[in-house]
């Protein structure tokens, strides 16, 4: 078996995890994920269950991972910045046996697990205690009898749980690593900067794969663009997954800053989670000359295409060619007809190998699927030369510095408000995050915008508040009565160059 297996046993004193000062080696993390097996068991996760990972970046993570690889269960990574009704939805819908979670998290966690009777391993409480008191006898490697889950956005407020796995487990899971190593020309030898969260599929995600090939993975806790650098320079960085945001972030740093520290060891930075501003892409490319930036278009359902730097000057704005084995189809959102080339319509992606189901719901399922090819909702085009362009998404989703915001939560909100009679919540542009959230609300009495937003940050995550509130006292309606959303966020969008 490839992957954590084959590096214990190959490179024991290699190290797998960086955080901080700490580092972890591949045979520490094999020891220690053993040690972890044993806890886990008596918190009562065994093959066929899921166990839930809700921690910020540290080696915990990873040691999570590689238990549920000796266990024979499949993780749910958390976002552990989920508001309490969020996470009952997902803890619920998922049907984890066990969480692990961060003792800082523990009023969050312990409103929601409490009245399920959730068992809670606690990193930064009991966790090294049970570690300690836990049998040291080495545990094999198996392959799991259930699939992660992995939650995306839904345009009904609600995340969906997506599920791979039409093909036998081992040989879809050593496929697909497989590919995506070679792809990205991942090996042994990268020592890889996770600067994003491992809970995101993004991050975590090309951690995992550098992990699989025995890879170094360093761990930033937290975002900070000079740090960034400094730590590229210091751990001699080779890889890294980013998205747009943080190239803004990065290029906002002044020249003296970039000179102070050396980027010479990156040699390929993979960008994705956002569609990336034209100039943005132009600025890192010339801030990083000697380090490739390859662009990623995808989801959690599935990879699609990619780009390197070079391609893309040749064809600014495009998101690339299809992966090895992938087919990228433009049909008509009416009729389902292929589009000719230049001609804008829905993307469906035929993926190289194996289907996704979206869990506990087979009707968002059967909708996403036609025949053998899946969409998203995105809306774009081939060239001539078959490469894609993004060009507008069919959902009303917004954004944010690579995070995904549904606007029908925000409008619940405006809803539950006395004043409101109606309301229409959409993104508009940003030059650092992407998108922002706007609200234009039709009220039945006198109010100021401001008491609305108070309203909206008492009940909202900080970056799901809108960011503007305009008031009106007649939305635009079609003959049905129904808003039309799109003039409005058409109307916003006017003079920006782009619609994505």
């Amino acid at each position: 078996m490839k992957g954590y297996p084959s590096n214990a046993k190959e490179r024991p004193d290699h190290p797998a995890v960086i955080v901080d000062d700490r580092v972890l080696t591949y045979g520490e993390l094999d020891r220690r994920s053993s040690r972890l097996v044993h806890v886990l068991r008596d918190a009562g996760v065994d093959g066929g269950a899921r166990l839930g990972i809700m921690l910020p970046n540290g080696a915990e993570f990873i040691e999570c991972l590689a238990a549920t690889a000796k266990l024979g269960v499949a993780s749910l990574t958390v976002n552990w910045h989920l508001r309490p009704d969020e996470l009952t939805w997902i803890l619920d819908d998922s049907g984890i046996a066990a969480l692990v979670a961060a003792e800082e998290l523990r009023p969050q966690v312990e409103a929601v697990a409490a009245d399920r009777d959730l068992p809670v391993v606690w990193v930064g409480g009991d966790y090294e205690d049970r570690m300690a008191a836990a049998s040291d006898a080495p545990e094999p490697y198996v392959w799991p009898t259930s699939w992660s889950v992995i939650y995306t956005s839904g345009t009904s407020g609600r995340p969906k749980g997506v599920v791979h796995g039409a093909m036998a487990l081992p040989e879809i899971m050593e496929m697909s690593q497989d590919a995506l190593s070679a792809m990205w020309d991942y090996d042994a030898g990268d020592v890889h900067l996770t600067a994003g969260p491992m809970y995101h599929a993004g991050p975590g995600g090309w951690a995992h794969t550098t992990l699989y090939v025995g890879g170094t993975v360093v761990l930033m806790r937290a975002w900070d663009a000079e740090e960034f650098l400094r730590v590229v320079e210091h751990h001699r960085i080779t890889t890294t997954f980013l998205t747009p945001a943080h190239f803004i972030r990065l290029l906002e740093l002044p020249e003296t800053t970039w000179a102070a520290y050396d980027q010479s060891s990156l040699r390929h930075v993979l960008h994705a989670g956002a569609p990336c501003p034209r100039s943005v892409k132009e600025r890192i490319i010339a801030a990083l000359p000697a380090t490739e930036i390859s662009e990623l278009y995808g989801m959690s359902e599935g990879g699609a295409t990619k780009v390197s730097s070079v391609e893309w000057l040749h064809r600014p704005g495009t998101v690339g060619l299809p992966w090895p084995g992938v087919q990228v189809h433009i049909r008509d959102p009416d009729t389902g007809a292929e589009q000719p080339a230049g001609q804008d319509g829905v993307i469906w992606v035929t993926p190289a190998h194996g289907r996704f189901e979206y869990h506990n719901d087979p009707a968002k399922t059967a909708d996403a699927w036609r025949e053998n090819a899946f969409s998203v909702g995105d809306i774009g085009h081939l060239d001539d030369d078959g490469w894609l362009f993004l060009t507008d998404r069919q959902s009303d989703m917004i954004i944010r510095a690579g995070v995904n915001i549904y606007p029908r939560e925000i409008e619940n909100v405006l809803y539950q408000h006395r004043a409101v009679v109606d309301c229409a919540v959409f993104g508009v542009p940003d030059d650092r995050d992407g998108e922002h959230p706007v609200a234009v609300v039709e009220t039945r009495m006198t109010i100021e915008a401001d008491e609305l937003g108070r309203w909206c940050r008492e009940r909202l995550d900080p970056y799901k508040v809108p960011s503007r509130i305009e008031l009106v006292t007649e939305l635009p309606r079609d003959p049905n009565g129904k808003v039309l959303k799109r003039l409005l966020r058409d109307e916003a969008w006017a003079g920006t160059g782009r619609a994505i």
